[in-house]
């Protein structure tokens, strides 16, 4: 061996001189053992790379984690142990690892530090049996089909273009309700199924050219959708035993699947029925008068794309639903919640739903309907629904993320795989953050409104998410939304019925809505009889 070692390094030594040769032999020895020593230290330390600690969290149970502490309201639970374990903290759920952010600086390392890491998603059963296997934008992973579908949605769907040229549709179905509303004058009216009708209704004519019809029967319908999306909301939300420990999903012991599966399927039967209709009508067309419309519904615009060759631009029939399942769901649930709380909270506040009511005439005026030209001039009523999404987020904490690689936040270990919760909740109410957190102020959105805004640039308010997975409908939600509360709004003025008070309680559900219905009397505002029945 020493032969050897010395022909491999007599090129440095050089020398041939036999009398030395041992001692050549010997250094050479020495040398390599040295520069192998000093390679298995350098391994060695690289190896034992000291990894950052877990997040802090409360103790649980052996097996079951802190499952069977976390109670009904999990807003309010995750709130509660954000004060004792501070701005980051680790819950286990079963077998699931769960980490809670609570802190703005944090968010900021979620959402934009390590957005890319950090943008994949960690779909429960519920959500993956309603969304076609998790292939919507909500739940899809991040990924080259999530961005082709995503790049539809925002520009062959919700384009600039397209928003204008349905203006008239939201109005039409605005003015359905007006007219609906004034035929109930005097009686009690229920706020929530008002405004999931009229959102539901000026969606679909969005999307397929249709509506629930009108009338009783259009009410009956939406309340049945409004009922089922509502349970959906609070499934997607519920911890499921199938998600925790899954090697028990298979026994869906909570029912959660089977409620999940049922749910989906009535609002796929609408889908299908509207795909099939509109495939009929397009095909009349073409074999009929072979006349063009001049202005497409979403759906012929999902169509066309999925009769394309084009890899790169192409979907197929069950990416088309579950886009319009985004918009039907998502544009709807949120929406309606929204301006629910709106109503509410006003109620609640008399001197602000004055100052709105003021507003309203001054830009408007009593012999008009609201137009959305109008909005961009409701200053104060854009500050009265910021400070409702504020105390009321939709979405408690915005859809569950899950990292593709382990990660650290805020210098805390974060496995590949866990399930991320960015804590809105906690967040807009923090009052190391805001003011008087849990007083209704919408004038403290006054004060900088162009920072103060829903793009999620600024990490203390984002009720509709930040980064790449931001809401993708925010556009059309904060349109609708807007449009319809200034509408009931203007054209009515609303009280509680003699003799009851407003229950402010809510359910806890990946959407958050209110416990119990809100019903309100109206009475009628404008000057103009022709206004409410034209």
């Amino acid at each position: 061996m020493f032969n050897t070692v010395s022909t491999m390094w007599s090129w440095w030594w050089g020398g041939s001189d036999e009398k030395d040769e041992l001692s050549r032999v010997i250094v050479t020895a020495l040398v390599s053992i040295f520069a192998v020593l000093i390679w298995f230290l350098w391994a060695s330390k690289k190896s034992r790379k000291v990894i950052p600690p877990l997040p802090p969290g409360p103790r649980g149970l052996p097996l079951f984690g802190y499952l069977p502490f976390l109670g009904t309201e999990l807003h309010r639970k995750f709130e509660e142990l954000a004060g004792v374990y501070g701005p980051i903290y680790k819950v286990w759920l079963g077998q699931k690892l769960c980490i809670v952010v609570n802190s703005p600086s944090l968010v900021k390392e979620v959402v934009r530090d390590q957005d890319a890491i950090f943008c994949n998603r960690d779909p429960p059963i519920a959500a993956l049996v309603s969304t076609f296997g998790g292939i919507d934008i909500a739940f899809s992973s991040y990924g080259p089909d999530w961005k082709k579908l995503r790049k539809i949605f925002i520009r062959d769907m919700l384009s600039n273009a397209n928003l204008n040229s349905s203006c008239t549709l939201r109005r039409e179905e605005i003015k359905k309700s007006i007219k609906y509303v004034y035929d109930k004058i005097g009686t009690p009216i229920d706020l929530g199924e008002l405004a999931f009708v009229t959102v539901v209704n000026a969606v679909t004519n969005m999307l397929w050219g249709d509506t629930l019809q009108g009338g009783e029967e259009a009410t009956n319908v939406g309340a049945e959708l409004k009922k089922l999306l509502a349970e959906q909301m609070v499934l997607f939300g519920k911890p499921n035993v199938s998600d925790f420990f899954p090697v028990l999903a298979r026994f869906d012991l909570q029912g959660i699947e089977k409620k999940s599966k049922r749910n989906f399927q009535w609002v796929e039967r609408i889908l299908d029925s509207a795909i099939e209709k509109r495939m009929n009508s397009d095909t009349g067309k073409e074999e009929g008068t072979g006349k063009i419309e001049q202005r497409k519904d979403l759906l012929q615009i999902l169509l066309k794309l999925s009769e394309q060759n084009d890899s790169a631009t192409s979907i197929s029939i069950t990416q088309v639903k579950a886009l319009l399942w985004d918009i039907m769901v998502g544009g709807t649930e949120t929406t309606a919640t929204v301006v629910e709380w709106v109503m509410v909270e006003l109620m609640r506040h008399s001197k602000v739903m004055r100052k709105v009511s003021e507003e309203l005439t001054e830009i408007v005026g009593l012999d008009s309907l609201v137009e959305e030209s109008h909005l961009p001039k409701l200053h104060y009523l854009d500050a009265v629904v910021k400070e409702t999404s504020r105390l009321h987020p939709p979405l408690p904490f915005l859809v569950p993320r899950c990292p593709s690689q382990s990660s650290t936040i805020g210098g805390y270990y974060v496995p590949k795989g866990t399930r991320i919760l960015l804590n809105v909740w906690a967040i807009q109410r923090d009052p190391m953050i805001w003011e008087n957190p849990l007083e209704f102020q919408p004038e403290r959105f006054l004060t900088n409104p162009s920072k103060m805004d829903y793009t999620g640039k600024d990490f203390k308010y984002i009720p509709f998410g930040s980064g790449r997975r931001i809401c993708a409908g925010l556009p059309l939600a904060e349109m609708t939304q807007t449009y319809i509360i200034a509408s009931f709004l203007h054209s009515f003025e609303w009280k509680l019925p003699e003799g009851t008070q407003l229950e402010i309680s809510d359910k806890f559900g990946i959407v958050t809505k209110k416990l119990k219905p809100t019903v309100a009397i109206p009475a009628p505002r404008l000057s103009k009889f022709e206004l409410y029945t034209k």
